[in-house]
């Protein structure tokens, strides 16, 4: 009631001021403060002048804002300090602003590309409108926060989509898939620069309440975390030369809890330092993730102008730049994570970026999928060997044979005195040859096959991982479990790039990369690359790529993989790497790894052993489909001998491989004449 009252004869006065009235009856009219006011500014003026009146005036007017408010004097003292300083602040983000969108000096190319997003957040509104310069005009001591954000758009002159990878590819007449029908676009979040701005003050007054002075210096959102590179300042204290000691980087290191509880964000990396650059990067989650896209990653600059023979799509880093790698330079990759951090998303990923740069005559896969969930779906494209091995019991069988085919091809290297696949290629190529493809192995669980027999694989795979780069055969190994027994010192010794996704202790990030961080990942893709080039950790938000896109892909590759130009009877008479014969777009493949059938399971028969194989083949291309219990049905034989009968026809590309879920099998050739004109073709 007190401050009330107060306020009101306080208003009267101020009011009395503005519009000064010099007689009483001038008070009465409306207008003015009445006569209370004439009367209160009146004894004001006359005793203290124009200037002291409005002093006491503002004097008694805070008296009362802090009655009214029912705050005390420090808290307004306090809240006042606050707002002055926030003014100041702002005042010297606007000028910087200002100074930094200046016209460069006149030796500054016109053409180069600036960072400096986040000077339009700290700018007045109008300033979005002036163009970004770069970064080296402005002085040291006038450099602000920028925040950098990649161009999506392609640039002036370059291919349309449809036309990043040649349609034909090799003299069999195969068609790579068109991107822009397999692969759906990405949808960017808009960055939000009022939380920006909010996180940046937050981690600047954090570490000076702890005594650190920093500054932010860049800021670079990334699709699923925003890196914030701050500059350490210097302390109160001077060293023997008199010169201030600058702010320890491990200070800011071991504030790491205490700025994700500032920021309400947790967990969060600090890197330390940047790599080449003078700043120790902040990464805090972002408040909504950016999906990343295979397509956007397939289709920028980074990825066309990377020129390596097995590229790979690996995703975006912190600052929202696609990351390429070469599978042929690494040689080998080891890929570990917790169940659900986007381990099998990264594989199939790395799978389509194969698919689709890469036709069976570059490139061939063999998978091993124990878990017959992750892998199985691939069944019946042209790049497989074999079909996806589900049966541990096999695994080893695989992997000898992988074996025996890297000292077939150093043997063919020796007498052709070549080093390598590439330069074997190239020797081939301007003889008029066809090419030796290279050969990926993708083991999806490895805890799983060396829980058959440790010993023999794990020789195995550091015999592959030792001597088969050279050959052309390539190593890809995940698992979900990276402990000492399963990922051991010597498989790890041999392979020098590494991705870890999210995993449950800073134990397993040690096994997998020889150092914390990956326990304080996001999971959903966010992953560390460890690359052979580089001993550093590089945060990544994996390529993501949905089961529609992998359905169409395989889809692609089992109907149209063969374009409609090749020759039927050059086709014919032009035999796959191993001899066998095609049909199709099928490559038909013997049993690469014999000898590890059963104990006792009896061999398949051949055509002259079974009269009942004839019969079989009419059937099924009647039918227009293949199972064991057709053949048993029409044929009234038992499983066994009908299960031998399907293999024959498999082997003999009359139906396709097994493409497991209990589906019947797809017939290849179903015409009844087919054999025969195939037959007259071939001589």
């Amino acid at each position: 009631l007190v401050g009330g009252l107060l306020l009101f004869f306080v208003l009267l006065a101020i009011f009395q001021l503005i519009e000064p009235r010099q007689e009483l009856s001038a008070g009465e009219q409306p207008g003015g403060g009445g006569v209370l006011g004439w009367a209160i500014g009146t004894m004001l003026t006359n005793g203290l002048g124009t200037i002291g009146a409005i002093i006491v005036l503002s004097a008694v007017f805070m008296v009362c804002l802090i009655l009214l408010s029912e705050l005390s004097f420090a808290s307004f003292i306090l809240w006042l300090r606050q707002k002055i300083q926030a003014m100041k602040e702002r005042r010297r983000h606007e000028e910087l602003a200002r100074l930094s969108a200046q016209p460069p000096p006149s030796s500054a190319r016109s053409g180069t590309p600036a960072p400096g997003l986040l000077r339009r957040i700290f700018a007045p509104p109008d300033s979005s409108t002036v163009s970004p310069q770069p970064q080296l005009a402005i002085p040291p001591h006038e450099l602000v926060p920028s925040l950098a954000r990649p161009s999506r758009a392609a640039a002036a002159g370059a291919p349309s989509p449809g036309l990043l990878f040649p349609r034909v590819v090799g003299d069999q007449g195969w068609r790579l898939p068109p991107i822009e029908s397999i692969l759906e676009e990405s949808i960017e979040h808009e960055i939000n620069q009022q939380d920006i701005r909010e996180r940046v003050r937050i981690i600047e007054e954090t570490l000076a309440s702890f005594g650190i002075e920093a500054r932010v210096r860049e800021i670079n959102p990334g699709p699923a975390v925003t890196q914030f590179s701050i500059e350490p300042g210097y302390m109160n204290t001077r060293d023997a030369q008199g010169q201030p000691r600058k702010v320890r980087v491990s200070r800011i290191v071991n504030l790491a809890n205490d700025l994700a509880l500032a920021l309400s964000a947790s967990p969060i990396r600090i890197e330390a330092p940047i790599p080449g650059r003078p700043y120790v990067g902040i990464e805090v989650p972002n408040t909504i993730k950016s999906l990343v896209s295979l397509r956007s990653i397939l289709e920028s600059d980074a990825f066309r102008q990377y020129s390596g023979a097995l590229r790979i799509a690996l995703g975006r880093d912190v600052s929202g730049q696609p990351v390429v790698a070469d599978l042929a330079a690494m040689p080998h990759l080891l890929i570990a994570g917790a169940t659900g951090s986007g381990k099998s998303v990264c594989i199939n990923a790395i799978i389509a970026t194969f698919l689709l740069t890469h036709t069976p005559e570059t490139l061939r896969l063999i998978m091993v999928d124990p878990k017959m969930v992750e892998l199985i779906n691939y069944n019946g494209i042209p790049h497989l060997l074999a079909p996806v091995v589900v049966d541990l019991g096999r695994v080893m069988g695989v992997l000898n044979w992988a074996i025996r085919e890297m000292d077939q091809r150093y043997k063919t290297f020796s007498q052709l005195g070549v080093r390598n696949l590439v330069a074997y290629n190239e020797l081939m190529l301007s003889k008029g040859q066809r090419p030796m493809p290279y050969i990926v192995i993708v083991v999806d669980e490895l805890a799983d096959v060396m829980m058959t027999s440790p010993d023999e694989v794990e020789h195995a795979v550091t015999r592959l991982a030792q001597m088969a780069r050279a050959t052309g055969i390539h190593l890809i190994i995940a698992t979900q479990r990276p402990s000492v027994d399963v990922v051991t010192g010597l498989i790890k010794a041999n392979f020098p790039a590494r991705i870890a996704f999210a995993v449950t202790s800073q134990v397993d990030s040690r096994v997998i990369l020889d150092s914390p961080g990956a326990e304080r990942l996001l999971g959903r893709g966010d992953m560390l690359f460890m690359s052979p080039e580089s001993t550093k950790l590089q945060r990544l938000q994996g390529a993501y790529v949905s089961d529609r896109e992998l359905s169409r892909l395989v889809r692609f590759w089992k109907g149209s993989g063969i374009s409609e130009q090749a020759s039927p009877s050059s086709e014919a008479a032009m035999p796959s790497e191993t001899g066998a014969p095609k049909s199709q777009g099928y490559p038909v493949q013997p049993a690469l790894w014999p000898e590890i059938e059963a104990p006792g399971e009896a061999a398949p028969l051949s055509r002259e052993e079974d009269d009942l194989l004839e019969q079989a083949i009419e059937i099924v291309r009647s039918q227009r489909r293949a199972s064991v219990s057709l053949l048993q049905r029409r044929l009234r034989i038992g499983y066994a001998r009908a299960a031998r009968l399907i293999d024959l026809l498999e082997e003999r590309g009359i139906i396709g491989p097994d493409e497991g879920g209990g589906r019947a099998r797809q017939v290849l050739l179903t015409a009844p004449d087919e054999g025969g004109k195939r037959g007259h073709g071939a001589q």
